[in-house]
């Protein structure tokens, strides 16, 4: 996992990297700009000779990234113009170096007849913005256009000529094929607050961003995620022990927290079904048959050895019907004498024994008292980890359960869910609660002790100890019908597996929710967004555990 650091506890990290190891800043924006330069040549086929680049810079520190870029650039044979929105003798510090070199280099009247050009303008108002004719720049659009205009420490919306500035560089990236201008911002698309999750005012969306040291809010969490295109996160010199020994809870998972995942759980010659996980998937009613479908095989995809799925009586037949053979199939009978809660735990207790987790919830109905009864008392009465989700989480809404570090819950609510959950009727009272879901993640993941997962554009994933990670992988066609059963499912067998293995229960649903939501990018791929099914997701799963054991075998 990698840390996500606020505009303060970057800065922080930069002071250090400076004071305690005596790594000069100036160091530090030259090994920003070799970065970005890197990525521009990666975007460019390798090779940036003899292409066009305009840069678009402010007085700050971006800025003098992109001064330094453009003096890169320039070195390495493409053909460069470079526009700061202000006055060099404006600009401080470091920046101002990089600035001062540039305007030098280009009023150099030397240069060798086969040299590109380096070209340098100074604006500061509006009338000038305008009158500057960027759109004809080497009378076509540029290869290249960059954003170096504003980094973490915006606060405000943009206005005036940096607005302009801001619209100009997104009409480029907004263009259509006519136009094959690649757009990047260095550090996040400025107009962002790198600290905000949503949008402050005129900023643009571009093809990529490339920024240094760690991710900041901004650059992970939507909507302003979205405006950042392909993310770059590089490394230009400060020591990793700064950024790990830095106050942050916020993490963001990565394709090696899943490796290593995979690698503590490997099939070995002594594995076995006992060996790899029973996963209990209590599940479905008359009317939703599939989501118990759903759920039960998606568990079998996840690498666990047993899935046993407990459905009604009256339902068990539909299920048997259509869901995988290797699911043992069991039926809950709700109608002997006494509670229906209490026939069905003892029914459960008779044919299960040595499960290792219980997931609840898909395709029951929260409607019925005898349900919800019953799904109380499964999870206050639990032996094992229990994954809760849909009508289970509804029969336990408002939450007041709390989990433990021997007996963790792990709840999995979309935004409707988790509202009711906090106890709110009122769905816009509630939709302001947790306008930060970061924080609301956060708060109640450590107020229950659970492990929450809340879905939605970015999944975030809270522990109790108040760790928030955010997953990177998914998409919208992950929105549909059928896709939380299969989600509930994944996590239920990797939750079974980490408990017969001894393993963090947190990291399993931490990489249980990053390859399902990453068999959704693949059946995306495949199928389009339109047309791709929970099921599809669910059969993309082989597709996931192909790519990591050729990437673990290069």
């Amino acid at each position: 996992m990698r840390k996500v650091l606020t505009s303060a506890e970057m800065r922080e990290v930069d002071r250090l990297t400076t004071d305690k190891y005596g790594i000069p800043s100036l160091l530090l924006m030259e090994n920003a700009a070799h970065a970005v330069s890197r990525v521009i040549a990666d975007r460019l086929g390798g090779d940036v000779a003899g292409k066009s680049v305009l840069i678009l810079c402010g007085p700050g520190n971006n800025g003098g990234d992109g001064a330094a870029l453009a003096r890169i650039l320039w070195t390495q044979g493409a053909f460069v113009e470079a526009v700061l929105l202000g006055r060099v003798d404006g600009t401080k510090g470091d920046a101002r170096t990089n600035f001062e070199i540039l305007q030098k280099i280009s009023e150099n009247e030397g240069f060798e007849l086969d040299q590109p050009d380096l070209g340098f303008e100074e604006i500061t108002t509006l009338e000038e913005w305008l009158e500057y004719d960027s759109v004809n720049f080497h009378a076509d659009d540029p290869d290249v256009l960059v954003d170096a205009l504003f980094g973490t420490g915006l606060t405000r919306p943009l206005d005036g000529v940096y607005e302009q500035a801001a619209a100009f560089i997104h009409a480029y990236s907004e263009a259509n094929d006519e136009c094959s201008t690649f757009v990047v911002s260095i550090d996040m698309p400025s107009g962002l607050c790198s600290d905000a999750t949503k949008c402050i005012g005129t900023n643009p969306r571009v093809h990529a961003t490339v920024t240094f040291t760690a991710p900041k809010p901004a650059n992970v969490l939507p909507p302003a995620s979205g405006c950042n295109g392909e993310l770059y996160i590089e490394q230009i010199g400060s020591p990793c022990e700064l950024v790990t020994g830095s106050p942050s809870k916020l993490f963001l998972a990565e394709s090696t927290d899943v490796a290593e995942w995979l690698e503590r759980t490997e099939f070995t010659p002594s594995s076995y079904k006992n060996r790899r996980g029973h996963a209990l998937v209590i599940a479905g009613s008359k009317n939703y048959t599939g989501a118990a479908v759903l759920c039960g095989d998606a568990a079998t995809r996840s690498g666990v050895g047993l899935v046993t799925l407990a459905v009604p009586e009256g339902s068990r037949e539909s299920v048997v019907a259509r869901v995988s053979p290797e699911v043992m199939v069991r039926g809950i009978d709700q109608t002997e004498e006494g509670s229906a809660a209490e026939s069905g735990l003892e029914q459960i207790a008779e044919f299960v024994k040595n499960i290792d987790v219980i997931a609840i919830g898909s395709g029951l109905s929260s409607k019925e008292d005898e349900t919800r009864q019953f799904i109380r008392r499964a999870v206050e009465e639990r032996k094992t980890p229990v994954v809760i989700d849909a009508d289970g989480l509804t029969a336990l809404s408002p939450f007041s359960i709390k989990g433990s570090a021997d007996l963790p819950l792990v709840l999995t609510p979309h935004e409707g869910e988790f509202i009711k959950l906090l106890g709110f009727d009122d769905k816009e009272k509630g939709t302001k609660a947790i306008e930060d879901r970061v924080a609301a993640v956060r708060d109640f993941a450590m107020k229950y002790e659970v492990i929450l997962v809340l879905k939605g554009e970015r999944v975030l994933i809270g522990r109790p100890d108040g760790t928030v990670v955010i997953n990177p992988t998914g998409n919208s066609g992950l929105g549909k019908a059928g896709n939380g059963d299969t989600l509930t499912g994944v996590l239920a067998g990797c939750v079974a597996q980490a408990v017969q293995m001894k393993i963090d229960i947190f990291d399993a649903v931490v990489a249980g929710v990053y390859m399902s939501a990453l068999a959704g990018d693949i059946a995306a791929e495949k199928f389009g967004k339109r047309v791709m099914t929970a099921s599809d997701v669910r059969e993309c799963m082989a597709d996931v555990f192909s790519l990591f054991e050729a990437e673990g075998a290069e």
